[in-house]
């Protein structure tokens, strides 16, 4: 048979397909967030994400956009479980992609499952380490994932997550425990930072804690590196981490540009997160084939090779998976996203030549905040007894402020604040509320009831004007940690109408505006004078006195000094209700002669005085008897060389 001359190719069989282009990884991730995000507003869907295709069970190579849901459906069933049908492909960047859809849930890690794991996990530490259990005090137990440092003052902190350090219970300035509460339920033992920044949202489910009270060390228990470099996750990257629960487990990326939602609870409810999803390694099984479990939350995500860990550090992880899944995943957040966020860095920031990296002051009173230690008001044994403790501290912090408060009295023995000047921010008070501190029995605090009906103002200590500074995020932290009720003493309307033609309310301006202050920096002191003579009114006694300390450091000779003021409202408030009241009086006097009136000790503070008056012939009742005090009438009087 002659076979037949082959003709001419046809244009169907010779036409060239023309090749589809994959969309970049920054239009799908674009996608993610402006489009597909949106169905996570189904209480069916539980994340969106980039991964690879899985077709009867098993991952195949193709990219697409990935879905997970507490439960697949049947088409039928859809509209009545108040879900709706995940088209099978979208448009992504003008080409078609198609998606899956998986079965899977993720919870963030507050249930702590016991483990036999190894017991310097859940110890007590000292020096800390990546790897160990931690936790606010009202929490179960997390991870400690890394050592971090303060972009902006150097300062060392431990990074972990919102749901471990903050919690729905917490705020900052809490102190942070090690090890969490679940392993040692200890807490006023166990203070090892104060919670310093945090974020839970998009960015991720991230905050820090400035360390204190404690020796640290970056290297990852059992993992033997320090991190020191930041890189983002590609898809099939292996990782590795270090988890109080788990100890260390290997995994591979199989999503990218994951936004989950979970259910957070409380005030908080269901927050989206965005980070990347890690599966199992099968070369590297973890126990029981886990890549994570509850405890492990805050671990610290690196870049794994031949097995190994790098010093690569690329997420921190939050949240396992609940229920659902054939196998075991775990989310964790960018850490490139956190560290933006947190404003935090891998290594400590480089110091300038002639200055003194100092604590962290978005979170307490910063002794070293002049760049030399200033030491704290000591009070005597009896007024010791009588200070209100949060854990072990008879400090109180608050943004850029502490307070050291009386049990009897149910006010401040003192105030301690810090200023930088050159930061301050103008911020209105409208909608911020004088509260009390949750953190504090209520029985310890004097609330609205003093106040109503009278000539009685709530009178700030430490001025809101005077806090309100720092990155903005920092400065209205200030602005509404300034109105508790801690803060606050009752003064009379007369207090704020007299005060010495302003001058009482401004010494720190007029410190700052009229002394060459090296930085602009000034720490203050202040608080009422307590007298057993006081007028009680409405069960509480009514500080005549006020008292404050200002140091600063001169520019000119780089030399730390202070001043100590009295404002006396002695005979103002025989009668809350008059309308003729005596006027006040603003004097200057040694610290030494404050320490007579107060019955605290300011040790060092006595060194840096700058007071040289002369003998005022006629010192005020209201300040003692004394020899030494000078009245200052004007804003020109306010500093003596």
């Amino acid at each position: 048979m002659t076979p037949k001359r082959a003709g001419p190719k046809s244009r169907r069989t010779t036409a060239r397909k023309t090749p589809r282009v994959q969309p970049t990884p920054e239009a799908l991730q674009a996608f993610v967030r402006n489009e597909a995000i949106k169905y996570l507003d189904d209480p069916n869907v539980t994340s969106v994400g980039v991964g690879y295709k899985h077709t009867d069970g098993k991952q195949t190579g193709k990219v697409c956009i990935q879905f997970t849901v507490r439960s697949k459906l049947p088409e039928p069933e859809l509209e009545a479980a108040g879900t709706t049908l995940i088209p099978k492909t979208v448009i992504v960047d003008g080409q078609e992609i198609a998606t899956d859809v998986l079965e899977r849930e993720f919870h963030p890690g507050y249930q702590v499952v016991k483990l036999q794991a190894k017991s310097d996990r859940k110890g007590r530490a000292d020096p800390l380490v990546p790897g160990i259990s931690v936790g606010h005090p009202s929490s179960t137990a997390g991870t400690l994932g890394a050592i971090v440092y303060d972009a902006k003052t150097g300062q060392a902190c431990m990074l972990s997550n919102w749901h471990v350090l903050h919690t729905l219970e917490g705020k900052l300035g809490d102190t942070v425990v090690q090890p969490g509460p679940y392993d040692d339920n200890r807490v006023s033992q166990n203070a090892a930072g104060v919670l310093e920044r945090s974020h839970l949202g998009i960015a991720g489910d991230c905050a820090i804690a400035r360390i204190e009270h404690r020796g640290f060390d970056s290297k990852v228990l059992d993992l033997g590196v320090r991190p020191g470099r930041i890189a983002r996750v590609q898809l099939g990257d292996r990782v590795v981490k270090s988890g109080r629960t788990t100890a260390v487990t290997f995994g591979i990326v199989t999503r990218v540009d994951v936004v989950t939602k979970i259910n957070y609870g409380g005030s908080v409810g269901v927050q989206r997160i965005g980070g990347f999803e890690i599966g199992p390694d099968p070369a590297h099984p973890g126990p029981g084939g886990e890549v994570s479990m509850g405890g492990d939350s805050g671990s610290d995500w690196l870049a794994a090779k031949d097995g190994k860990a790098t010093d690569i550090m690329v997420g921190l992880h939050f949240a396992g998976e609940g229920s659902g899944g054939p196998d075991e995943h775990a989310i964790a957040c960018y850490a490139h996203s956190v560290f933006e966020k947190l404003e935090i860095a891998l290594q400590p920031p480089p110091v300038s030549k002639g200055k003194v990296a100092t604590q962290a002051v978005s979170a307490g009173f910063d002794p070293d905040f002049l760049g030399v230690s200033l030491p704290i008001p000591a009070l005597s044994s009896s007024k010791a007894k009588d200070v209100v403790k949060v854990g072990r501290s008879k400090l109180i912090p608050y943004t850029h402020f502490s307070v050291c408060l009386s049990k009897s009295r149910r006010l401040c023995h003192f105030v301690l604040w810090n200023i930088d000047g050159s930061q301050l921010k103008s911020l209105s008070r409208k909608g911020l509320n004088f509260v009390k501190d949750d953190r504090i029995p209520k029985k310890y605090q004097i609330g609205d009831e003093v106040y109503s009906d009278n000539r009685l103002d709530r009178g700030h200590i430490a001025r809101r004007a005077d806090l309100v500074w720092g990155p903005t995020a920092e400065a209205k932290a200030a602005n509404k940690d300034s109105f508790y009720f801690t803060n606050i003493t009752p003064q009379h309307q007369a207090f704020n109408q007299s005060e010495r033609h302003g001058l009482w309310g401004m010494l720190e301006n007029a410190i700052l505006e009229d002394v060459d202050v090296e930085d602009l920096r000034v720490s203050v002191f202040g608080g009422p004078v307590f007298r057993k003579d006081d007028l009680v009114y409405r069960n509480v006694k009514i500080p005549r006195d006020f008292w404050k300390v200002i140091a600063y450091r001169d520019a000119d000779d780089a030399k730390l000094k202070g001043a100590a003021y009295v404002l006396t409202q002695d005979n103002l408030l025989d009668d809350i209700e008059a309308l003729e009241l005596d006027p006040f009086r603003l004097y200057q006097v040694p610290v030494g002669k404050l320490e007579a009136i107060t019955g605290l000790s300011f040790g060092a503070l006595g060194q840096l005085d700058t007071f040289s008056g002369e003998v005022e012939k006629a010192a005020p009742e209201a300040i003692g008897k004394r020899k030494q005090a000078r009245e200052v009438r004007t804003r020109n009087e306010v500093v003596l060389d």
